[in-house]
């Protein structure tokens, strides 16, 4: 199981963080994602993770990704 995490901008509420979990989830190989929208991060566990369609998905959602986020 591998973990990704990045900081996010634009996410304000829990209706932004449903929308990054929604596009997230759809991308293969993952089995969970967890956003804290207070501290403006996503963090997604799975097997065989793709860095360039994770973002993409979170640029789907409609936010942006600052930059992979220190673990």
């Amino acid at each position: 199981m591998n973990r990704q995490h990045y900081l996010v901008t634009g996410m304000t509420c829990s209706h932004c963080a449903a929308s990054v979990t929604e596009e997230v989830s759809q991308v293969p190989g993952v089995t969970g994602v967890d956003v804290d929208v207070a501290v403006g991060s996503v963090s997604v566990t799975g097997t065989g993770l793709d860095d360039a369609r994770l973002r993409a998905a979170i640029e789907e959602a409609g936010y942006q990704v600052a930059r992979p986020a220190a673990v």
